[in-house]
């Protein structure tokens, strides 16, 4: 596995998708599996809509030209990523899944919740801003990490999942990897505090799992194919135990990693990995080519 993270420019690769043949379970028999993974679609546009809203107010703090760089670049991805999960919202509602009352709660969390506030200039302004830089740094730590997992995730593969959707996840978890350093070296540049990472780290882990349970069970309970649909802890370990979801083990034990004195999100994923997925996938690969 890489430890080290190329400087390469970060870009956003304008891709798209056709959902046209992508089923409602997309994961062949496995409804639970499908609507976990699903809640990315309703959770991330507006999560990554703030991302891009919070680094704006950040650039001109900036004293590191390579780190600007890289920020705009960030930025960039962040924002193309929350179009494509955003595009695939028509596509439930047409097979009889309304995202709606669960996007209405999840726009409220980001929006108004974690949005901006009326405070004077100076200290308590830049408070807010920095406990906001330090949340995506410790979010930006999950995206990794589940970025990496499905970039490695073959039993999707062999229980023969929509190939689309798993571009669209691959596309999105190999720039997660591509970029995973960026946020938390922004952090440390303009802050860096241990007891900022620690204290935002718990907000953002209890936050993240409360919004994923909650829509998991939203998806589940709102299918039209089902007839009282549940999700439950159990079903999310033993299909992690399955390879079909992140494993609850490696999930705990990236904790004390980021909460490490010495952390660095280089030590985490593989960069080589992640390039040479983009060089391959379909969407990144007919993206380039229009461009080019």
């Amino acid at each position: 596995m890489s430890n080290t993270q190329a400087r390469v420019p970060l870009k956003a690769r304008k891709v798209s998708f056709s959902w046209d043949d992508t089923p409602l379970h997309w994961v062949p028999g496995d409804p639970f599996t499908t609507h976990t993974i699903n809640v990315l679609h309703l959770l991330l546009p507006a999560g990554e809509r703030w991302f891009v809203h919070v680094y704006k107010q950040v650039l001109p703090l900036i004293r590191d030209d390579r780190l600007r760089a890289d920020v705009v670049g960030f930025i960039g991805q962040e924002a193309m990523h929350s179009q494509a999960h955003d595009e695939v919202l028509p596509h439930l509602r047409e097979q009889g899944l309304d995202p709606t009352p669960y996007t209405a709660q999840v726009d409220w969390f980001f929006e108004k919740l974690l949005g901006d506030r009326t405070l004077p200039p100076g200290r308590a302004r830049r408070w807010w801003l920095l406990e906001r830089v330090a949340l995506i740094a410790a979010i930006e730590h999950y995206t990794a990490f589940l970025g990496n997992w499905v970039l490695n995730a073959g039993e999707l593969d062999r229980r023969g999942a929509d190939p689309t959707m798993l571009d669209l996840l691959r596309w999105h978890g190999a720039e997660e990897v591509e970029h995973r350093s960026v946020a938390f070296e922004l952090f440390l540049h303009i802050d860096g505090s241990y007891g900022r990472r620690v204290r935002t780290w718990a907000t953002a882990f209890s936050a993240l799992v409360f919004l994923w349970q909650r829509g998991a069970r939203f998806f589940m309970e709102n299918d039209p194919t089902l007839v009282d649909g549940k999700a439950s802890f159990r079903d999310f370990y033993v299909r992690g135990r399955r390879g079909l979801l992140p494993g609850t083990g490696d999930m705990l034990r990236s904790i004390p990693r980021y909460l490490s004195r010495g952390y660095h999100p280089a030590q985490e994923g593989d960069t080589e990995q992640a390039v040479a997925y983009l060089a391959a996938s379909p969407a990144a690969t007919a993206a380039e080519r229009r461009v080019s």
